[in-house]
């Protein structure tokens, strides 16, 4: 997870050098801004998508037939072992629009609808045995492409403001819909896929500061989103008889203009 540290560190060095620059004015930017009833805006961000796996006590003691992946085409192997099995993020990115409702001094409601894109990776070390008593090492990758459309509800609490500057605390939940087609890898059969489940709900969490502008209030905070459910949807197959659960995970760096 370097690259994840090295996003956060820049967030917090984005979110001082803000500061730095805000405390600088002496008159405040937009006073009455927090006190307009409602108001709209966008949002702009990259994520770091990743599954939490848990498999099976003793499952590399099972045996699968017929695989197809890494062989000659059209060839089976005789018996196969899943030998490890786990899951690599990649980064993507999110696009949405912004509606607050004022519910107080210290507290908003936020719907955010978003589309969401990115892609995870299960990597898998089978233990293959083909014409032979002994086995061969196999390293297969299955990419799982999303696009999503997702509706989050959040409760932000904001912090005293300081200035121009003022911190706030995120929680809430959302419905994701993955829009990615399977049609065209279920057409395939040179090769297993493996295919999660279309709908998910997440809990949400996060944190971030708002700057006031002299034109608009821009906003840098950070995400997670647990997944709820086990997404994964079995095959009877060596890619996925070993997982007693797996489910979704959703790190996110946003900048907001409101």
């Amino acid at each position: 997870m370097l690259r994840t540290k090295q996003l956060l560190l820049f967030l917090i060095l984005v979110c001082f050098s803000g500061r730095a620059f805000s405390q600088s004015r002496l008159v405040p930017n937009k006073p009455e801004y927090d006190l307009a009833p409602y108001h709209f805006g966008f949002l702009l961000g990259i994520n770091d998508m990743f599954f939490s796996i848990k498999t099976y006590p003793g499952f590399q003691e099972k045996s699968y037939d017929n695989l197809k992946d890494g062989l000659v085409p059209g060839e089976l192997s005789d018996s196969a072992h899943l030998f490890n099995m786990e899951a690599s993020p990649t980064f993507g990115f999110v696009i949405g629009i912004i509606g607050n409702l004022r519910l107080g001094e210290y507290f908003d409601l936020r719907f955010t609808p978003s589309l969401t894109f990115g892609q995870r990776n299960l990597n898998y070390t089978l233990k293959n045995y083909y014409k032979s008593p002994d086995f061969q090492m196999l390293y297969i990758t299955k990419d799982i492409q999303s696009t999503f459309v997702e509706f989050p509800l959040w409760v932000k609490y904001k912090g005293k403001r300081i200035h121009n500057v003022r911190p706030y605390l995120m929680a809430g939940g959302k419905y994701s819909l993955d829009l990615a087609s399977n049609a065209k890898k279920k057409a395939d059969n040179t090769n297993a896929h493996v295919f999660i489940n279309r709908k998910d709900v997440y809990a949400l969490g996060g944190f971030g500061f708002d700057f006031y502008t002299a034109y608009f209030k821009f906003g840098t905070e950070i995400s997670m989103s647990y997944g709820l459910f086990d997404i994964l949807k079995r095959d009877n197959t060596i890619y996925t008889g070993a997982v007693d659960c797996m489910s979704s995970k959703i790190f996110q760096i946003s900048f907001t203009f409101e």
